[in-house]
């Protein structure tokens, strides 16, 4: 087979122009549009809190940074085409808790753990214990004594099979001694139009879309799981104040991408999420959210994440919890 001169110098030059351009693309990183992937529907506070930082993103990286929610399967499905989407960075995980119960929830993965790799912390979301307020019951022991009195317990919205609100919600039923049935529902809003119509006895959420129905009247806060009383909400009492120490939980969110993904990528996104989170403007916008900022550099975050599942791996199997 005879090589000609142009052709073999077309070959030299594409061995020594790859690795710089590939160079040159991440540098340039964005240089088109991002997709933010959000595990819920819209409305909820993963979603909200997304569209808020994805503006901020445009703004500040002169790129359009768009959110397309994907809800089911307890996040399942969002995680499951992030880890399968190029690793190019412009398909980015919105990550939340569900992530960490999983595998010890639903057992074997259409994707792996080492399919993704953590970019940054963001935020999380305490968890409040609300029932509508024509319900007929009023204050938590009322709550308990009402699913005591029923055959078939309490029914609890959550917005996913594997959410914390699930998991704490279960927590609740095991520890109260009662029956209780987790109605998972995709995203906060349909929650709540369940719980206002009188279909479902209670759910456990975070502040930010429940705010406005708490202020108008329509619902009423039990109580919130988290080990001490909220600054964004404080007249509400722990759980554990009113004899309920293990229901403790909260959401929380942040970004992860296809682990192949370039350092370069990684290391600048990483910077832009924790600048965007340091701007007073963003955090008072959050705050307001019901949203508390919890940011964390890609090592931290995956401390996090590490943590998280070892300690509900553990309590999923000792309450013996098993996903649908």
């Amino acid at each position: 087979m005879t090589i000609t001169r142009r052709a073999l110098l077309g070959a030299l030059a594409a061995g020594v122009a790859g690795p710089s351009f590939s160079a040159r693309a991440e540098d340039a990183w964005p240089s088109r549009m991002v997709r933010l992937i959000s595990p819920y529907g819209p409305g909820g506070s993963n979603d909200i809190s997304l569209r808020l930082l994805a503006e901020e993103f445009s703004r500040s990286l002169r790129q359009q940074f768009i959110v397309e929610n994907k809800p089911g399967a307890g996040t399942r499905i969002a995680n499951d085409m992030v880890a399968h989407a190029p690793d190019d960075g412009y398909t980015i995980l919105y990550v939340a808790a569900p992530y960490a119960t999983a595998e010890a929830l639903f057992g074997k993965l259409t994707y792996e753990r080492k399919d993704l790799q953590p970019v940054a912390m963001a935020v999380i979301a305490p968890l409040f214990l609300i029932i509508s307020a024509e319900a007929p019951f009023k204050t938590l022991p009322d709550l308990i004594a009402y699913g005591k009195s029923k055959p078939d317990g309490l029914t609890f919205a959550s917005p996913g099979a594997g959410s914390q609100p699930h998991l704490a919600g279960e927590l609740l039923f095991r520890d109260a001694g009662v029956k209780g049935l987790n109605i998972p529902f995709r995203g906060d809003a349909a929650s709540y139009t369940e719980l206002l119509a009188g279909r479902v006895d209670a759910t456990l959420t975070a502040l930010p879309t429940a705010l406005p129905y708490i202020q108008s009247g329509k619902f009423t806060v039990l109580g919130v799981a988290s080990a001490e009383r909220s600054a964004l909400y404080p007249q509400a009492p722990t759980l554990r104040e009113q004899g309920f120490p293990n229901v403790a939980a909260a959401g929380w969110y942040g970004f992860m991408v296809p682990s192949t993904t370039p350092r370069a990528i990684v290391d600048k996104f990483q910077a832009e999420v924790l600048r965007a989170l340091a701007e007073p403007a963003i955090k008072d916008k959050l705050t307001a959210q019901g949203l508390e900022v919890r940011a964390g550099t890609a090592a931290e975050f995956g401390r996090f994440i590490d943590a998280e599942t070892q300690k509900w791996t553990r309590l999923i199997r000792d309450a013996g919890l098993k996903g649908e």
